[in-house]
């Protein structure tokens, strides 16, 4: 399995803004320089994040985005769900109905069985652990 560049560039985005939680809000583009990735991206990555409610924005002269929770209230799991619309290993591990062998398939069980090790792993980090 390998995480999409939203999830990687989203977690570091995160990152930035958990280590700047205490600051007031951040311009994309100073987190864009630092993490040395595009603002255009970065900006389509809040939208997710910005609709699951783990950021805020704040506009004007001095506003910016930053956290509406603590960094060991986020875990990376929420953020690699959030930016991955769920991710699992096979889509019949979400949606059974896909595949006409998934009531009796030993694999998708073994696939479903990965994709919740892989959330519990992730799910168990959160922000302020990786700062």
């Amino acid at each position: 399995m390998k995480l999409s560049t939203r999830s990687r560039y989203g977690t570091r985005l995160m990152l930035d803004l958990a280590r700047n939680y205490d600051n007031g809000p951040l311009q994309i583009g100073e987190i864009a320089k630092r993490q040395d990735i595009s603002t255009k991206y970065l900006e389509q990555l809040i939208i997710p994040l910005k609709k699951a409610h783990f950021v805020t924005s704040i506009r004007g002269p001095k506003g910016g985005h930053m956290l509406t929770k603590s960094p060991q209230d986020i875990s990376i799991g929420e953020i690699v769900r959030v930016l991955e619309n769920g991710i699992n290993l096979t889509e019949c591990v979400s949606c059974p109905e896909s595949c006409d062998r998934a009531c009796n398939c030993k694999t998708r069980d073994l696939w479903k069985i990965a994709s919740e090790a892989m959330f519990d792993k992730l799910n168990s980090v959160n922000l302020s652990e990786m700062i």
